[in-house]
């Protein structure tokens, strides 16, 4: 009898036990989803100024390798990237967001210029799939902005930066006289009205405007009437082909002034096509690192270059591509941290969480809201030389928000 009661003790302090341990075990971990992170760019590859395109497809192409392979991709999970080229059409760019956005169901979409930004945001809405855009047009954050996102400061920032560093820079008593010089079409005339607006409150002369088709085989003519109208500086809206066609037309008319872009101003094939033409009297506005500045994006770029070798020195529109890339993938990581699951809810969710993410230079640091997908606003002005370097001719600031500070010495 004391045997059975001795067996029957034991089996209770077992039974206790196992009830005990069941009551007071942790939950069983989740294991992670590990999915493929989906990305479309529609591109220009193969249009008017496609140089620009084809490395702005380089960058983006390569720091998603780069993430994959080197980082083994976000948390496991790995970036497929689908570039397709619209060749500058901006029907072409409508149609292959929306197959994006239904048959190929893309967590997030990159457009590539003002045109497509505008005309595919009705479509990325309906099917709430973010989309950031390589134009920074400042029509494409027009209400509603759910879904739009450009990757820094916009056209407008690029219209203070320049007529401000030139009132700075201005010898004269009298007002700066400043001709623009830009596309007829969404890009070109970006530059219109705040450059007029911004002169107008600060006493600066806009002289002459002259607008040019994408398919122009120069601009003797526009540049003549600059000349006539006494324009000091010009301020021009077009992309690096156009700009080439400005040089030239400028020393056939013995037009001897500085010329300001936007940071659209080079690509590759500028620095070949320009060479005895950029000479000292070109500018731009250009909102990232340089080498020089020895910051951990410059750090970055160099590492690609090393790696991938599709470029050997620094190139803008390569730089541009991988600042994309960067906040796509920024995006990704906190949509995992914050939610839980990488899809195009939770993507557009994360980059509206956004409060000045530093990206270590590459890029001024971003902020997003529900309400604004403006990113930042902080520019430099810079010289571009002919051996495709770039000298910084300011710091950064706030343009309209602060005051403009040379570098000296």
């Amino acid at each position: 009898m004391r045997k059975l009661n001795a067996i029957l003790l034991i089996l209770l302090l077992i039974a206790a036990g196992i009830i005990i341990w069941l009551l007071v075990k942790p939950a069983p971990v989740p294991v992670p989803v590990i999915k493929e992170i989906k990305v479309g760019a529609v591109i220009n590859l193969t249009g008017p100024a496609s140089t620009w395109g084809q490395f702005h497809a380089k960058g983006q192409k390569e720091y998603f390798q780069y993430v994959n392979e080197v980082k083994g991709g976000v948390n496991g999970n790995k970036i497929a990237l689908t570039v397709v080229d619209h060749a500058y059409k901006v029907p072409e760019a409508v149609k292959y967001v929306k197959k994006f956005c239904t048959s190929d169901k893309m967590d997030m979409i990159a457009t590539w210029d003002a045109g497509s930004g505008i005309s595919v945001k009705p479509i990325i809405q309906q099917y709430k799939v973010p989309n950031i855009n390589y134009s920074t047009y400042q029509g494409i954050l027009k209400p509603p902005v759910k879904y739009a996102f450009l990757p820094f400061g916009n056209y407008v920032m690029d219209c203070y930066a320049i007529l401000e560093y030139i009132k700075t820079i201005h010898q004269l008593k009298t007002a700066p006289k400043v001709g623009l010089l830009t596309y007829n079409n969404a890009y070109g005339k970006s530059i219109h009205d705040a450059s007029k607006e911004y002169a107008t409150a600060n006493n600066i002369d806009i002289v002459a405007t002259e607008e040019f088709p994408p398919s122009a085989l120069d601009l003797n003519t526009e540049l003549l009437r600059l000349k006539e109208r006494g324009a000091e500086y010009i301020f021009m809206q077009c992309l690096p082909s156009a700009i080439i066609m400005a040089l030239k037309s400028a020393d056939q008319a013995n037009y001897d002034v500085p010329f300001f872009g936007t940071w659209t101003s080079t690509d590759p094939d500028f620095f070949k096509r320009g060479k005895g033409l950029i000479r000292d009297r070109m500018h731009m506005q250009f909102p990232g690192c340089l080498p020089g500045d020895g910051s951990p994006g410059m750090e970055l770029l160099e590492t690609l270059w090393a790696r991938y070798k599709s470029v050997t020195k620094f190139d803008t529109a390569y730089w541009e591509g991988v600042v994309i890339g960067s906040i796509m993938e920024r995006a990704f990581q906190r949509a995992l941290e914050k939610f839980g699951e990488i899809n195009s809810e939770t993507i557009n969710k994360a980059l509206e969480t956004f409060r000045d993410e530093d990206f270590g230079g590459l890029v001024p640091d971003i902020t997003y809201s529900s309400t604004d997908h403006g990113a930042s606003w902080k520019a430099r002005i810079v010289q571009i030389n002919e051996d495709q370097t770039f000298t910084p001719l300011t710091h950064f600031w706030s343009p309209g928000r602060e005051m403009v500070r040379l570098i000296t010495g």
